[in-house]
Order: C-alpha cells, then structure tokens, then sequence
C-alpha cells in the first residue's frame, strides 16, 4: 500500500465497514422466517460478539404446533449437528478460525425445510502481549526504494518496490544496501510483495490483478498469472507448504503454492476488533508476522485461527527528529519484515527510508 494511499486507505476500510454492516443487518432478516409450518427464529442474535473460548448456545424457536422432524446446524459450511426440538446444540469456540461466522439451522418440516440464519463476530480469546523493540544494527537502504515485500534468502534481500514507473523485484547487498540485480516492471504495474519458493519468486501486483513468477537466480520474469484473489494484492509471505497473501482488509488468504489458486483464509482479530489493513508479511518459527498500514504497529499473528498473539511497538524506530521534512511521512511509512532463518536476525525497514534495521523485540 501504496499510491493513493491514505484516502485510499480509508475509503476501503468505509467500504468495506459498510458492506460488513449490510451483510450483518441482512442476516438478522433472516432470523425470523415463516413456513407453513409456523414462524421460525435462531439465536443468539445476529451481531452477537464471543470471544475464543466461549460456548455459543445455538438455539431455534417454532410454536408449539409446528411439526419439525428434525434441525441440522452449520456453521459456515461445517455440519455441526443435528437436533429434534428447541433445546439446540453448543458450539465450542476454543480452535475455530476468528472472525465473523455465519450460523444456520435447516428446519425439516412437514415434508419441506426452511433455512434460518444468523452470524456472530468471534475475537481472540485474550489480550495480546505487548512488546517492544531493541536496535541491534543500521544498514544503509535505498531512499528511492517504496518498499513492499522484503525476504532474507541466500545471504541477500530479496525486495519488491512499489509505485507506477518505478516498480521493481530487486536483490539487495545488505551490508552496503546497493542492488546486486534489477528487474523491472512495466510502467503500469505497481508492485507489491514477494516471496521466495524454491527457484522461483513470486510477486503480487496492487490492483492489476496480475502476478508474476521470476527465476530465483536471474530475476528473469518466466511467467505471468491472474490473481483475483482479494480486494487488492498485499504482502505474500510462504511457510514451506503454502502462500499466504493479503488484500487490504484483515484478511489473509492462504494459496497454493504451484497454483497460486485460493485455498482458504483466516480472519485477524485481537480480543476487542478486527484488524484492518493487515501488510508486509512475514512467516517465523510457526507465525505471521505483520505490519499494520501506516502505523508504528507489527503483529504476530496464529496462522490457523487469526488470532493476535502479540503487538509490537515500533515507534520512533526511524525518528521523527531525523526525517527530512518535505517527504510526505504519511506514506512513507514503516513496511518491510525480513527473517534471516540461519543468524536469527530479523529485519525492519520503511518506505523510501535510508536505514534498514537489525531489531530484537523484548517484552515492554
């Protein structure tokens, strides 16, 4: 993210608040549905809020004369069980994925069935923990570099750089932070992130829906792909078995490694609300780890559930007293993680900013 940016930014995160509303508010329409069996309704009520860990008590309601032969309840497009009066079933929370889940009950009756539904927001199960960072070492980095993707391969920076005209797939000295190998894209993609796959890299593009496939050796592009998974092409991080990718809102999408087809997602969320504008992604000893758009802010995340695990605070990484002031800070932002597996280094960098940082994080 990117160019546009901030009012971009803002506008999807509107958008998609209010398409989140719609979706919750047409939901609750359906909790109350007529048959000619009678009047049917679900609970708990469309919107209702739990936390990992909770028990949901999953209930419909019919009048008395209603001759229902039996109930089966899914959540999402799991079967969850069947029942054969009002009394329900119970929906344990402590390992499913986060986010807002869509709860139906198919109603069998009188030789017909009648669906009704509701939904509710699961969040993490408890708070955070919240961390702070060390400074371990500076490198020099390019300040014409609008930093996407990072990843720490071979001994060098893979980097993916943004922006139409200037949008590039680069390696990158660390020591010294000049380019070792260039490729560019076409002047009307603008890059997003990267990640490294065997012999190959793979890049995401922003809005052109269109990735690309490089040889990992040569940076020479062999192949393009349609990527229409998502809002928009994020940060891509890659575990050994699977990409993950993200879009622009707390979403993040797992793919197929060959395919680059989509495979499932999870939903990020602490124990208050869910987290827009999930970035630059990392994956490190079984996590994820994020940046959150135009914030001070990296997230460790639980890749099965969207759980946040922990929060780091980055602030004053790169000091507002140092920063030039005719550079517009408010894009310029803190975007880029990269692990080095081998030293157990980790790397922070920023958009156009001239330090890359070596960081430990420790508990505040």
């Amino acid at each position: 993210m990117r160019f546009g940016h901030r009012l971009h930014n803002m506008m999807n995160n509107k958008i998609k608040g209010f398409f989140i509303a719609a979706a919750l508010l047409a939901f609750g329409c359906h909790n109350s549905t007529t048959n000619t069996g009678g009047s049917y309704s679900i609970s708990p009520e469309a919107g209702a809020t739990y936390k990992a860990g909770d028990e949901v008590k999953i209930k419909v309601s019919y009048p008395a004369d209603a001759k229902v032969d039996s109930i089966v309840y899914m959540l999402d497009a799991l079967k969850l069980g069947v029942g054969k009066d009002t009394s329900g079933i119970s929906l344990k929370t402590d390992t499913i994925p986060l986010g807002i889940k869509v709860i139906t009950a198919k109603v069998y009756a009188a030789g017909k069935d009648q669906d009704v539904t509701t939904n509710i927001l699961l969040l993490a199960g408890k708070a955070p923990e919240q961390l702070t960072y060390k400074v371990e070492k500076v490198f020099p980095h390019d300040t014409s570099a609008y930093t996407e993707g990072l990843q720490y391969e071979d001994g060098v920076l893979f980097e993916s750089t943004g922006e139409p005209g200037h949008s590039t797939i680069r390696k990158v000295d660390l020591p010294t932070g000049k380019i070792l190998q260039q490729t560019k894209l076409g002047d009307q993609y603008f890059g997003e992130g990267l990640s490294v796959i065997g012999d190959k890299v793979v890049q995401v593009t922003y809005r052109e829906k269109v990735g690309f496939v490089y040889d990992k050796v040569t940076l020479k592009l062999e192949k393009t792909f349609a990527n229409n998974v998502g809002v928009e092409g994020w940060g891509m991080c890659y575990d050994g078995k699977k990409l993950y990718m993200d879009d622009s809102t707390n979403r993040i999408w797992f793919l197929d490694k060959d395919t680059y087809q989509q495979k499932g997602f999870i939903d990020v969320c602490d124990d208050q609300r869910q987290i827009d504008s999930i970035n630059e992604l990392e994956y490190i000893d079984g996590k994820i780890y994020a940046n959150v758009y135009q914030t001070d802010t990296i997230l460790v995340i639980n890749p099965k559930t969207g759980a946040v695990l922990q929060r780091v605070d980055m602030k004053n990484l790169y000091p507002m007293s140092e920063r030039p002031q005719d550079r517009d800070w408010g894009n310029n932002v803190l975007n880029g993680i990269a692990w080095d597996a081998k030293g157990q280094r980790l790397f922070v960098a920023g958009k156009k900013w001239p330090h890359l940082y070596q960081v430990k994080f420790v508990k505040k």
